[in-house]
């Protein structure tokens, strides 16, 4: 496929329809056959290749992941011998049990709700973007900003078990160890990181071309219409 083709393919009036390319390290719009950013020396793309394959295999290894990451242990607890695991939803009930409201609180909302809401996030852009949805882009690009930006606070959980295992160490006393449930968490963590990177946001754009070439089809029809109502009356 020549470069002009492969600009032609893009909706009438976007920049990747004039072969143009914004640099993703330094934002500066440039030619993208130079395939260099002129300022900073970055690769240049008019999209990222199979962005949207790579995210749905990122969604799907997370959700895979997510499944242990809530039913097993993320820690288990040693006192005078006896071990006692605790998943997460069972770590939150036994904040609240012990009155620790606030805390009980941020581990449930960065460790359940947030990578939910991640995940549902990712997979409803990308079925939008796949089905060619034609509706709120400016919704969808600021639901992707907000995904994006959130992503490293999902990690609190293992946070958490990470001071717990290094400070509480009293030997037959009490002492504290990471269980498998963190290291499949902290999977589910970055598959959600990645598949947020890996997501081509410009492809919800994609389609504001041909909107707006569909709305021309439609209403010149109806522009007619009344102009020969006009006439007649």
């Amino acid at each position: 496929m020549s470069m002009d083709s492969l600009y032609s393919s893009f909706p009438r009036g976007t920049a990747a329809a004039e072969g143009l390319a914004s640099c993703h390290t330094c934002c500066k719009l440039a030619p993208a056959s130079n395939h260099r950013c002129p300022r900073c020396g970055s690769a240049l793309h008019l999209r990222t290749t199979d962005s949207l394959q790579r995210t749905i295999a990122l969604v799907v290894t997370a959700i895979v992941l997510y499944i242990p990451a809530n039913v097993l242990p993320i820690m288990t607890t040693t006192m005078l011998g006896t071990a006692e695991p605790s998943t997460i939803l069972g770590g939150v009930v036994l904040l609240i049990h012990h009155g620790s409201y606030p805390i009980a609180a941020v581990i449930f909302i960065a460790s359940i709700v947030v990578p939910t809401g991640k995940l549902m996030a990712i997979i409803w852009l990308c079925w939008t973007v796949s089905r060619k949805q034609n509706t709120s882009r400016e919704q969808r690009t600021r639901m992707y900003r907000v995904v994006e930006f959130v992503g490293k606070w999902s990690m609190t959980d293992v946070f958490v078990v990470s001071i717990l295992v290094a400070l509480i160490q009293l030997g037959g006393l009490l002492s504290i160890s990471a269980g498998p449930a963190a290291i499949a968490f902290g999977g589910v963590v970055i598959g959600t990181i990645l598949a947020a990177e890996s997501f081509d946001p410009r492809l919800i754009w994609d389609q504001v071309g041909n909107d707006e070439e569909d709305d021309e089809e439609r209403i010149e029809p109806l522009l007619a219409s009344a102009q020969n109502n006009g006439e007649a009356r």
